[in-house]
């Protein structure tokens, strides 16, 4: 086995790093969403790949076919996937009311504005 044979799970791993990256290190509430939605995005691609068999068949009973594909890991992100759009307009809505009650988004600079009231 090479290391190619593993690109979606190396893809997956440099997928949750970068998005991990952005929901810790940026202080733009904007960039932590979109850190965040990476992040669910490689989990998705996780799932998905595991959920993959190599030679597996549709799941439909026919003669001759012994390896059967399962289809509730891709059912399941579908799912994953609506709550994640959810998600992402949940924050985006919370980061535009944010901007309107401190007049910015970003991390350090509400904190401060907290700390002088």
């Amino acid at each position: 086995m090479n290391i190619l044979s593993f690109f979606n799970y190396w893809a997956v791993i440099l997928l949750m790093m970068i998005g991990y990256y952005g929901m810790i290190v940026c202080g733009n509430m904007i960039k932590k969403i979109i850190g965040l939605a990476i992040f669910q995005t490689a989990a998705f691609i996780l799932f998905i790949s595991a959920g993959k068999v190599i030679g597996g068949a549709t799941p439909i009973l026919r003669e001759g076919i012994a390896l059967y594909s399962n289809p509730l890991p891709h059912v399941l992100i579908l799912t994953a996937i609506v709550v994640g759009v959810a998600t992402t307009a949940v924050g985006l809505a919370l980061t535009v009311r944010i901007y309107e009650a401190f007049d910015t988004i970003d991390d350090d600079a509400i904190d401060t504005l907290e700390d002088d009231k």
